[in-house]
């Protein structure tokens, strides 16, 4: 496997390491079950699981490099998060904030502010920051109290939406078959959409950190073929707002895996298009360390996307892509 350096490093160091091709993991999406929770309980493959893993940690660790690179062909990508936070005079000051903060040419930038507060930000935002919703309905807009429809989005100039976020699947009960029908929907009105996939740590503990994941890739991708306009954030469950972060090679190794998932599984052209971005407690001490691994394509930032200069900090990451070790 190659990988070449992002076009704006003159400087390119070319990494040539043969690999073996990886056990397909993933899993049949039960029926679709409107918002019931996913339950599989299919027996553990241990064999297939610690072969996958010794090859991953091949994929993450083998050689050294010149320069850290990007395995994907996608420019950096940072998202802001900012939940259900914020009042009309917060968020004065935060897009205040970021428009004063000097950020990097060669990174996409969006936030997703909560839902009342979209055309607010639209309104004060520099263009050179785009708006997320956090949530968008399976279909056309009616008679579904509370939520908010694609076509509502489009008319007041939202361009993204975050999909699958686990708060939405272990909170709310959002099964993956439902969240692959959503960000269908979404595409199919030039939406572009941020699609979350992650691990619980009871998961992780039981070595099923790729089947859950692969399955949820899955649900996305039958959905919507080629997943054209979607970013993939990788967000395991249990550094979300807890202060655990997975080490740089904890988050390499997944993202590598969700790379060769959709190489497999997709389309080759689709695994380098894609962006693969990490979410769980990022913030301006680690996101550099993270950044440099070549198959964390960015990042999904929760609490600290709420601080201004320290989302600039996080933002400007991507030097990290251009700096020699």
């Amino acid at each position: 496997m190659a990988f070449a350096a992002a076009a704006c490093v003159k400087s390119v160091a070319v990494r040539a390491s043969a690999t073996s091709d990886l056990s397909r993991s993933c899993l049949q999406c039960p029926r679709f079950a409107g918002l019931a929770c996913v339950r599989f309980g299919e027996a553990k493959r241990e064999f297939e699981f610690a072969n996958l893993t010794r090859q991953m940690q091949q994929i993450s660790g083998n050689a050294t490099r010149g320069v850290v690179t990007m395995a994907g062909s996608g420019k950096f990508f940072v998202g802001g998060n900012w939940k259900c936070n914020g009042t009309k005079e917060s968020i004065t000051k935060l897009v205040s904030d970021l428009n004063n903060a000097k950020i990097e040419e060669d990174v996409d930038v969006v936030v997703a502010p909560p839902f009342i507060y979209i055309e607010q930000v639209l309104n004060s935002l520099t263009p050179r920051i785009e708006v997320s919703a956090q949530n968008a309905w399976v279909g056309k807009g009616g008679a579904f109290t509370g939520e908010i429809s694609a076509e509502q989005l489009n008319d007041i100039g939202c361009k993204w939406v975050i999909l699958g976020h686990s708060e939405r699947r272990h909170i709310l009960g959002e099964a993956s078959e439902f969240i692959g029908k959503k960000c269908s929907y979404a595409v199919s009105k030039d939406l572009k959409v941020i699609a979350c996939v992650g691990e619980k740590l009871e998961e992780r503990e039981a070595g099923k950190t790729f089947d859950v994941v692969f399955e949820q890739l899955k649900a996305f991708a039958d959905e919507v073929p080629g997943l054209p306009n979607v970013v993939i954030a990788y967000e395991p469950v249990w550094a979300i707002g807890t202060g655990k972060v997975a080490t740089p090679e904890q988050a390499q190794e997944v993202h590598a895996a969700i790379r060769k998932w959709l190489k497999d599984n997709v389309s080759a052209e689709a695994a380098s298009r894609t962006r693969i971005i990490y979410g769980g407690s990022v913030n301006g001490s680690n996101s550099s360390e993270l950044a440099k691994k070549e198959d964390i394509d960015g990042f999904l930032v929760g609490g600290a996307s709420l601080k201004g200069p320290e989302f600039a900090i996080i933002v400007n990451s991507v030097t990290a892509k251009r700096v020699a070790v």
